[in-house]
């Protein structure tokens, strides 16, 4: 069944599609005719997906069409998945006001891990609920040869609309986004025995949260610049506690997997999904959440009835 104009506008003016794809071809067909057809309609195109395929996609484009397609590398731009709404898809769409714009977003390829996996999944349906009522056009490939079952089956619940190729239809399995990018909240493992920690309250404030994690991550290569912006985490992360929660809060931080891993848990609730996704306006709370980040490359939250743990991962060098 291919899809009616009436059913893909009923996110106010968003298209979100998944697209399948078994191999390179395939992935080449259905992303070039997708941008074709933006470019056609003289539509500002961003294509941000992994290098490696961001390569196929160079060698196929026309040296006309590549000027007017703006690549970025997801593998960057969307290593942390809370970034990608605020520093890729909203953005570009502010870049042209009162224009229908097209993006290919790739976020989830073989290679994320199983940290990620949940991360990615819930920005995917926050992407219906952040971009319902602007004017874009977004397409998602999914690897059909080597992503899992699993994976697929969350993209027909988090994407409104399904494709292969040319051919479009209305995904049976999408619902309520909200509730959709709820179910990925998942608990987070335990921080391990030998995990360093600090309380943070009235009377440790944040500086005792910046010094641990500082000799944690110099401890473990890290400096300059890099060093500084982990200090900074643990101090958005520690005033968060200080100013919203009620009582005290724990900061742990570990390694795993060759990154640092930087966690508070506090009493505080975070309500709004799209918390530090996106910019705030002033006088609005979430600056610190924001910065948390643009700076980690990985952010997981778990919300509990009573609490709110906010994990955060550093690749060490």
């Amino acid at each position: 069944m291919t899809a009616t104009a009436e059913q893909t506008g009923a996110l106010g003016t968003l298209e979100h599609d998944a697209l399948f794809y078994a191999n390179g071809d395939e992935y080449v067909s259905g992303v070039l005719g997708f941008v074709r057809e933006g470019l056609a309609r003289d539509e500002p195109v961003l294509v941000s997906v992994p290098g490696w395929n961001l390569d196929l996609l160079r060698a196929a484009l026309t040296p006309e069409e590549t000027p007017r397609v703006r690549l970025r590398d997801m593998t960057v731009a969307g290593r942390n998945p809370g970034r990608i709404i605020g520093n890729v898809l909203t953005a570009f769409v502010r870049e042209h006001p009162g224009t229908r714009v097209r993006i290919v977003g790739e976020p989830i390829w073989a290679g994320r891990t199983d940290e990620e996996y949940p991360a990615c999944a819930e920005h995917e349906a926050l992407i219906n609920v952040a971009l319902g009522p602007l004017p874009a056009y977004i397409q998602c490939p999914y690897d059909t040869s080597a992503l899992p079952a699993s994976v697929l089956t969350d993209a027909t619940r988090t994407h409104p609309t399904l494709a292969t190729g040319p051919t479009r239809w209305t995904s049976p399995a999408y619902t309520d986004p909200a509730m959709v990018a709820a179910s990925f909240d998942v608990e987070l493992s335990p921080a391990p025995p030998d995990a360093e920690f600090v309380v943070i309250g009235p009377e440790t404030g944040a500086r005792s949260a910046r010094v641990l994690v500082h000799d944690a991550g110099r401890s473990h290569g890290l400096d300059g610049e890099r060093l500084a912006e982990v200090r900074l985490v643990a101090q958005e992360l520690a005033v968060n506690t200080l100013t919203h929660s009620p009582g005290r809060g724990l900061l742990e931080v570990w390694t795993a997997d060759d990154h640092l891993v930087v966690q508070v848990q506090d009493g505080g609730r975070i309500t709004d999904q799209l918390a530090g996704r996106r910019a705030p306006e002033p006088p609005h709370v979430g600056h610190g959440l924001f910065v948390v980040h643009q700076l980690a490359d990985l952010v997981r939250i778990h919300r509990e009835s009573t609490s709110t743990t906010v994990r955060t991962y550093f690749r060490l060098p």
